[in-house]
């Protein structure tokens, strides 16, 4: 199976400041010494607390953080070593579905123009060719093409995150990042964002970083698990083996806490 991500003792030190001249008096650590892989068309589901490093670790493997140290290959390519243009070509293929639907929206773009926005930028539609690629993404994650011309506020909670998949779908990415997408959302409404996460995987063979407090979700979509604690990956498993037989103590802390 080939591999499309690998991380390399990964680390991110933010520092502390205090004292009079506000200087560093230590570090926190959110991402360290981190090292995973992930394969095409596979969902590595990444659990833990609030504050462990999760949401850091995955922005890094898009490169929106820079690291203090460690290494990214996406598709074999070292993503800190790569160039402004080589990087924004690699940015086609990597995307990011945001926790808060609401606030990772524009308010002031209308579902056209925020699905339609990379597609402009990149110089891969224009014109009716735009608006017809729109519309079958809004298809795609379930939404009518008679939206297009609203404004995120008119949406529910759920409708807005289908919008966001669909704008990380816009340039046929091989890898997106799901920072806990589905957190913010009712019950039922999680369930229909799963399933239709599963079902566009299955279709365009996608590789999923699936970040979650949710051991339930993560179960349900993951091929194999991660479990972090203060900045460490300290278990690793295929998901069914790691719910069943847990090794590490904090893994099993999290089972137990499972309602």
């Amino acid at each position: 199976m080939k591999q499309i991500l690998k991380v390399q003792s990964l680390k991110k030190y933010f520092p502390v400041y205090g004292g009079l001249l506000s200087r560093i008096t230590g570090h926190v650590k959110a991402v360290d010494n981190v090292s995973f892989e992930i394969n095409e068309g596979e969902t590595l589901g990444m659990v833990g607390e609030s504050g462990c490093g999760k949401t850091t670790l995955g922005r890094m493997t898009l490169r929106l953080l820079e690291p203090t140290a460690g290494k990214v290959f996406f598709d074999g390519k070292d993503l800190f070593n790569l160039k402004r243009k080589e990087m924004a070509m690699i940015r086609r293929k990597m995307q990011i579905i945001f926790q808060d639907p609401y606030s990772s929206l524009n308010p002031r773009f209308t579902v056209e123009k925020i699905i339609g926005e990379a597609l402009s930028v990149h110089g891969i539609a224009q014109g009716n060719d735009l608006r017809k690629k729109i519309e079958m993404l809004m298809e795609k994650v379930g939404l009518s093409k008679r939206y297009l011309n609203r404004f995120p506020h008119e949406f529910s909670g759920g409708q807005r995150q289908r919008v966001g998949i669909a704008r990380a779908l816009a340039l046929n990415p091989k890898y997106i990042v799901c920072d806990e997408p589905v957190s913010a959302l009712d019950v039922s409404i999680q369930a229909q964002i799963i399933n239709l996460l599963q079902s566009l995987q299955k279709d365009d063979n996608l590789s999923l970083l699936f970040i979650s407090h949710d051991l339930n979700v993560v179960k349900h979509l993951s091929q194999r698990t991660a479990v972090m604690y203060l900045g460490k990956i300290v278990e690793m498993a295929p998901t069914e083996l790691l719910n069943t037989k847990a090794a590490h103590p904090y893994t099993q802390a999290l089972l137990a806490s499972k309602p």
